[in-house]
């Protein structure tokens, strides 16, 4: 998996232990770019601390169920994606407008106590995500191209589909995932899929479902995704 300047290749060259950045509805898969506007003091030190370091962060999610620990923190879900800081720029006001690069998918094995204003956790990479368009053969790309047309006509939005019909399938799968407007359980769901395929597969479920259920409330039989 190539995300910025590095190469990873194998689980030795991500860390064990990463600070981690809590945020509902938020989703990084492998390959993914995600843009962040940092300014939370706790979070500034997080970057700061990231770019001493090996760039190297992880985004994860809040516990579904809303469960905290006895600190008054959120529960994490259990699993979240590594991303590599690929650009910082600072804004002259105490932010910082970064771009993460999803590198591989982990599991928390534990959250350490620490003194710092962040989160650490000690993490188990997901190593099968460092080889890129694994499983890529295997995605039924008109299914999901059926589904991606079905949300712009719902939405009167229009596509660039030349570079859609350059994309990989596994380029393609990721970026309509991170891009899709469900929520946090949904998110987690495509997050955590076993493979490629299956991401897919869930992609395309939701979609429809989402479909049915707005043209439903509509009541004029027409299909709009809010």
């Amino acid at each position: 998996m190539q995300a910025g300047n590095v190469t990873y290749r194998s689980e030795t060259d991500l860390p064990e232990t990463v600070a981690v950045f809590p945020l509902t509805g938020a989703l990084l898969l492998p390959g993914g770019q995600m843009p962040l506007n940092i300014f939370e003091p706790r979070y500034l030190a997080l970057i700061d601390d990231a770019m001493t370091g090996a760039r190297v962060i992880g985004m994860i999610q809040p516990r579904l169920d809303g469960a905290l620990q006895a600190s008054g923190e959120p529960e994490l879900c259990a699993v979240g994606c590594l991303g590599r800081i690929t650009s910082l720029t600072e804004t002259g006001d105490g932010r910082y407008l970064l771009n993460l690069q999803g590198i591989a998918r982990f599991r928390v094995i534990e959250e350490h106590e620490t003194a710092e204003p962040f989160r650490l956790c000690r993490i188990k990479p997901f190593a099968s995500d460092l080889e890129s368009g694994e499983g890529e053969e295997e995605v039924d790309r008109d299914a999901l191209l059926k589904a991606f047309r079905s949300y712009l006509q719902a939405n009167q939005l229009e596509a660039d589909w030349e570079s859609v019909s350059k994309a990989s399938n596994e380029t393609l799968v990721n970026a309509l995932s991170m891009m899709s407007p469900y929520g946090a359980a949904e998110k987690q769901a495509l997050l955590e899929a076993p493979d490629l395929k299956t991401r897919a597969e869930t992609l395309v479920a939701i979609t429809e479902i989402a479909l049915v259920r707005e043209g439903s409330e509509d009541g004029n039989g027409s299909q709009t995704l809010q």
